[in-house]
């Protein structure tokens, strides 16, 4: 992946994060693009620029990235419905059909 490819990626996770609020339910996809906003979302909560966000992650390598960021994880249980869910696309079609699932995560992101 080129640096330009990166950079994009995190450019359009970073604005997908400006959509939360303080207070929100976040679902935090997985993959290179989702990485992006999870961090941001950490950044975000640690300077407190947002708070009481609390977030289901949809995979287990999202999990661990939310942890070291302390991003404060719930579960459907407990948080029946999410506010916003950012997460990249695996596949794209011209008309804007998306593809999700390419990777590992396909069961816990379909749920």
């Amino acid at each position: 992946m080129t640096a330009d490819i990166t950079d994009l990626k995190r450019q359009a996770a970073e604005k997908a994060v400006e959509f939360i609020q303080s207070g929100m339910v976040v679902g935090l996809g997985t993959g290179s693009t989702a990485v992006h906003a999870v961090r941001a979302v950490g950044r975000l909560l640690q300077s407190g620029a947002l708070q009481n966000v609390v977030a289901i992650p949809t995979s287990e390598e999202t999990t661990r990235e939310a942890q070291s960021l302390q991003i404060p994880l719930v579960t459907f249980d407990t948080h029946p419905i999410i506010d916003i869910t950012i997460d990249g696309a695996d596949e794209v079609a011209p008309n804007l059909d998306v593809i999700k699932g390419l990777g590992g995560a396909l069961l816990r992101e379909a749920l």
